[in-house]
């Protein structure tokens, strides 16, 4: 598996394949400006050949330069729990730590039991679900890690 940074052209291969490995409409919360704008600290996980196997979309926040956002993941069913995305956010984590960030945070539904799981297992730190965080009925936590 190779992991590198992400290019505004990987923008098509995530979106072609982010639905098919969620299970439901997703493809919405990756717009192309994160690729277009984000690049540079966005990760992709490539197979042997090429093939897409996982991403990290993220930014080192401009409005507070000690903090990294990871707005979105995606590890490919066949090579989930076997470290990719473990892997990934150590990447994410190294860089952002090299740019002079302290903490990264990123966002879920409360419902999504396995992204909060994930990101315990990483050393993030998850808040009470915080009602209308993005919107009425919007319900959210915020996941928080120190680097």
């Amino acid at each position: 598996m190779t992991i590198r940074q992400a290019q505004p052209a990987d923008f098509e291969r995530i979106n072609a394949v982010i639905d098919e490995w969620w299970g439901w409409p997703v493809a919405h919360m990756v717009q192309r400006l994160f690729l277009d704008h984000f690049f540079a600290t966005s990760l992709i996980a490539e197979e042997p050949g090429g093939a897409l196997a996982g991403f990290v979309v993220g930014f080192h926040s401009p409005s507070v330069p000690d903090h990294a956002y990871i707005h979105f993941t995606g590890v490919a069913p066949e090579h989930r729990r076997a470290g990719l995305a473990h892997d990934l956010y150590n990447q994410f984590f190294a860089a952002a730590r090299g740019a002079g960030c302290t903490t990264v945070r990123a966002i879920t539904s409360p419902l999504n039991e396995v992204s909060i799981a994930f990101h315990r297992s990483v050393g993030f730190s998850v808040s009470e679900p915080i009602p209308d965080y993005d919107g009425p009925g919007l319900e959210r936590v915020i996941f928080s890690r120190e680097l």
